[in-house]
C-alpha cells in the first residue's frame, strides 16, 4: 500500500537512493571488515583490547582519515545499531514481541526495554570488536579478555564478512533476477 501511495519522486528517485544508500553502507563496513581481518593477521595491535596509551579525548584522532574517518565511523555505528533492531525484531521468534498501537501489555514493553538495553549495550563491543572503531568508551569494553583471543576475533570477523556478503549477494541478486524475469516475461 506504501508503495501505491507514494509519490512518483519517492518511487522513482527516493527509494532507489535509499537503497543505494543501504548497499553503500553495508559495503563499506563489509570493506573496513575485511581491512581489519588483514590488520589481524599482519600486526597483533590490532586486536580490540584496550588502549595502552593514556590518550585524551580530542588529543589523539581514533581514525586513519581524520574527522571524515571520524564521521564515517559514526553513521557506520548508527547504521550497524539500525540494522541490528531490525533483524532482531524480523527474526521469527522475535516478532511477537513487537509493540502494537494502543494495544501493548507491560510484560511486552518490559520484554522490548530489556531486549533493546541489551542490543545498545553490546554495540560498542561488537563495533570494536569487528574493527570498525578503536574508540574506548568509558566502561573499559576493550579489557574483555576474550577479545585478546585471535581466534574468536579473526572467526567473528570473519562470519561477519561472509554472511553479510553473501546476505547482499543474495538479496541484490534475487532483485535483479526477479526484474530481468518479469522484464523477459513481459517482452515474450
Amino acid at each position: 500500500e506504501l508503495w501505491h501511495q507514494a509519490s512518483p519522486w519517492q518511487r522513482n528517485l527516493g527509494y532507489p537512493l535509499a537503497m543505494l544508500g543501504l548497499l553503500a553502507l553495508t559495503g563499506i563496513s563489509v570493506l573496513i571488515v575485511c581491512f581489519h581481518v588483514l590488520e589481524l593477521l599482519l600486526d597483533d595491535a590490532a586486536m580490540p583490547r584496550g588502549i595502552q596509551q593514556d590518550a585524551s579525548l580530542g588529543q589523539v584522532s581514533f581514525s586513519i582519515l581524520g574527522s571524515f574517518g571520524a564521521a564515517l565511523q559514526v553513521v557506520l555505528i548508527l547504521y550497524l545499531m539500525v540494522s541490528s533492531v531490525v533483524g532482531f525484531y524480523s527474526s521469527p521468534f522475535f516478532t511477537r514481541l513487537l509493540p502494537e498501537r494502543q494495544d501493548t501489555p507491560l510484560t511486552k514493553i518490559i520484554g522490548n526495554c530489556v531486549s533493546l538495553l541489551v542490543l545498545s549495550s553490546a554495540l560498542p563491543v561488537f563495533s570494536r570488536t569487528l574493527g570498525i572503531t578503536r574508540f574506548d568508551l568509558l566502561g573499559d569494553f576493550g579489557r574483555f579478555n576474550w577479545l585478546g583471543n585471535f581466534y574468536l576475533v579473526f572467526l567473528y570477523n570473519m562470519g561477519f564478512a561472509g554472511l553479510t556478503t553473501l546476505c547482499l549477494v543474495k538479496r541484490v541478486s534475487w532483485a535483479v533476477q526477479a526484474e530481468l524475469i518479469r522484464a523477459l516475461g513481459e517482452d515474450g
